[in-house]
């Protein structure tokens, strides 16, 4: 049973995650960054004004990766 949650996750840690996940830095739109990867369809959204990152945003995030949080923790981890 995996008891690690996805709350106070970093903003930080987060954007680690993200480029671990090949996903690319493509712009930053007022309080948002733009995060693409060649095979998804949807760019994923960080709100850079949000410290801890919300949970429901790294949910959002994983169902456009196609990751679970496993996944998450596992890429999170090699950091």
């Amino acid at each position: 049973m995996n008891t690690q949650k996805l709350s106070n996750i970093t903003l930080n840690e987060y954007r680690q995650f993200l480029t671990k996940a090949g996903c690319k830095h493509e712009r930053t739109s007022g309080g948002h960054e733009i995060w693409v990867r060649s095979d998804i369809l949807r760019p994923v959204i960080v709100q850079t004004h949000i410290n801890p990152v919300a949970e429901f945003s790294i949910k959002n995030a994983l169902r456009n990766l196609g990751l679970t949080k496993k996944d998450f923790f596992d890429i999170l981890n090699q950091i």
